[in-house]
């Protein structure tokens, strides 16, 4: 036993020695790259004087170019720019993924364990000098001097290359108080709201509205000038892992939302003080086929049973164009049947092209959704539906062809510089994209003051912000059962599970055993049917709705103990029959901070929200139900538009 114990030490020690010899042979090796790409940067920018104004000399040579004169039409910056932009220069305008930030704020070219991706992806060097790159997303939150810190240094970098091109920052959402993947990221100093859902739940366009105003001077007070929302599909499947992040299953309730949410974030129109919005997944991505996801190959199909693919038009036609949206997304899935060509929307010229373009005289850019091209390394295959037979360049080729400007989720402007060297694609069609993209960049101001300075950011943590995060949030919360027994009385005993408890304590006694409460109090996520596959399956939740039979039992039993209160933190409709008839209130939670739910239920405020989807009453009216429809679900549980209040 002791030569075993003795033999296992040595086998642990020398797999941590290789560890540690890997590492320091890679960050040695990240050293010498990174020295190698800043070596090829040029000077700063430095400022001429024209007529009493200043510029910024972003080619460094000594005059004013029309690219550089803040004085000109912007369609004449776009022109003088693209006259001196190298085929290089071009491609990487085209290409926007994910960037890691250092933890201390740095523009680091070292990975870091505190974000994986950093492991997978290029180095923040070697995108922005080697590949001539200058746009990015980031997941991670700093804090708001950090994030100073690492923006200004990054333009810093952006501002040394030959032509000064500024980096235009995208972020996911960053407003729900809850912390979920591709919902909301939590972020330092920004207000906290209710998911969209929520805001679903609330109908109203002026808070709406409100809410984007809020969120455009919080992103750009960090920097963020490119919000990668609205999306704006629509909830007709409720097994559709994307749910959570709609604003339901009404058309016109969708639209009317989109639109405010983008006016709020634009303005009028687009400006040094915008935020641009890239409204997803176009033409709409909620009709999926059994409720499978698309970014895996399972969910690589649209079904339109009820004949009802012009309804998830509804939200651009009605939305997103009236409110002269900057960007779009395409969606990942291939609209089985809709088009001439059963290939996923990115590739899709019918709707890219002909619809997008030709019918609705849509302008902007267009940019595909994350990894269609060469997918991202142990996190999720290429997206690539209908077109997995092409080969990357092939991919990028499609792409192009179909009306496409941008490419999500890739680092790859070696495929389009190949592609014009070769004659597959003209550099005509190229500068067609680079005139799009090159506009966004002018209209929101970046290549005259890309920097941030303390004054940007002292608009963070404002109590009024944060006061009309929480207002938002309880307006949102839906009270669908009331059997005499809400609001609580002071100080009552409660069992809790699900809850933080010394939140709870602010509002009750919070007892150790069901049978010395009260009331038991219950917060359930949607159940989800687990996937093994590769990490994107982490964080996409799909499949069952139900609870499976043991926990549901368990459950069950714990609400006869004591009248229940049964708190339903959704990200898709739940299947809930018994639980719902076992529990004496039961309330629709769209990603609300515990304080808010704990002050509803103790009365501090009158519950106003209504459902925006149906509560499906069984698994078989979910299978039963078309993908396409919006309230087909035969007697639902909670029908749309449900919701009580208190006398």
């Amino acid at each position: 036993m002791k030569r075993l114990l003795k033999w296992l030490l040595y086998g642990i020690g020398g797999l941590i020695a290789v560890l540690l010899l890997t590492y320091i042979f890679f960050f040695f090796k990240w050293q010498v790259v990174s020295s190698r790409n800043r070596s090829l940067l040029g000077p700063e920018v430095s400022t001429l004087t024209v007529a009493g104004y200043t510029f910024r000399d972003l080619n460094k040579n000594g005059k004013l170019d029309g690219y550089e004169d803040s004085r000109l039409p912007t369609e004449q910056r776009v022109e003088n720019l693209l006259s001196q932009m190298t085929l290089d220069e071009k491609a990487g305008l085209l290409f926007i993924t994910m960037i890691p930030l250092g933890t201390d704020g740095a523009v680091s070219d070292i990975p870091g364990f505190s974000n994986p991706f950093s492991l997978i992806m290029e180095t923040p060097s070697t995108m922005l000098v080697r590949k001539k790159m200058n746009h990015f997303n980031f997941v991670q939150s700093l804090e708001p001097d950090q994030m100073l810190t690492w923006h200004n240094g990054i333009q810093k970098m952006a501002e040394r290359t030959r032509l000064g091109i500024p980096v235009t920052l995208a972020s996911d959402p960053r407003h729900v108080a809850t912390n979920k993947p591709g919902i909301g990221i939590k972020t330092p100093g920004f207000s906290n709201w209710c998911g969209p859902l929520g805001f679903a739940a609330i109908g109203d366009t002026t808070l709406m509205r409100e809410f984007g105003d809020i969120a455009r001077q919080e992103y750009r007070a960090m920097g963020i000038r490119l919000a990668l929302s609205p999306q704006i599909d629509l909830a007709t499947e409720p097994r559709w892992a994307r749910f959570n992040g709609t604003f339901g299953e009404d058309a016109t309730l969708t639209a009317s939302l989109t639109k405010a949410f983008i006016l709020g974030f634009q303005g009028d129109s687009i400006g040094t003080q915008s935020v641009a919005c890239m409204a997803k997944h176009f033409p709409g991505g909620g009709a999926q086929k059994d409720g499978e996801d698309s970014h895996f190959a399972a969910g690589r199909a649209q079904a339109f049973p009820g004949r009802n693919f012009p309804y998830h038009l509804i939200p651009y036609e009605q939305g997103a164009f009236p409110a002269h949206v900057a960007q779009i997304m395409p969606n990942y899935s291939i609209p089985v049947g809709q088009t001439s060509e059963d290939v996923a929307a990115a590739f899709n010229k019918d709707l890219i092209t002909g619809l997008l373009r030709k019918k609705y005289h849509f302008d902007g850019v267009v940019c595909t959704d994350w990894a269609v091209v060469n997918g991202i390394p142990y996190f999720k295959e290429a997206s690539a539906w209908g077109v997995e037979n092409l080969t990357p360049e092939q991919r990028v080729e499609k792409i192009l062809n179909a009306g496409c400007d941008m490419f999500g989720g890739e680092a790859a402007p070696e495929l389009v510089i190949s592609l014009v060297k070769r004659g597959k694609i003209s550099e005509d069609r190229i500068n067609t994209s680079v005139r799009r993209v090159l506009r966004d960049k002018f209209r929101l101001g970046l290549f005259d003051q890309p920097y941030l300075t303390k004054a940007d950011q002292r608009i963070l943590g404002n109590p009024v912000f944060i006061r009309k995060g929480r207002e938002a949030q309880r307006r949102s919360l839906v009270l669908l059962k009331n059997e005499n027994l809400l609001p609580l009385k002071k100080r009552v005993k409660l069992y809790i599970q699900g809850f933080d408890e010394t939140v709870v304590k602010q509002f009750a006694e919070v007892v150790a055993r069901p049978e010395e409460a009260d009331y038991v109090l219950l917060k359930l996520n949607t159940p989800y049917t687990p996937r093994h596959g590769n990490l994107m399956d982490l964080f996409i939740h799909q499949g069952r709705l139900d609870f499976p039979a043991d926990e549901k039992e368990k459950l069950l039993a714990l609400m006869k103990i004591k009248p229940t209160i049964t708190i339903l933190s959704v990200d898709r409709p739940m299947v809930i029959p018994e639980l719902n008839a076992q529990s004496r209130a039961v309330i629709a939670d769209f990603d609300c901070e515990d304080r808010i739910v704990l002050e509803l239920i103790m009365g501090r405020f009158k519950p106003t929200g209504k459902l925006p989807f149906e509560f499906p009453s069984s698994v078989q009216s979910v299978e039963q139900q078309k993908e396409d429809l919006p309230y087909d679900s035969s007697h639902p549980l909670y029908a749309f538009g449900a919701g009580l209040s208190y006398r």
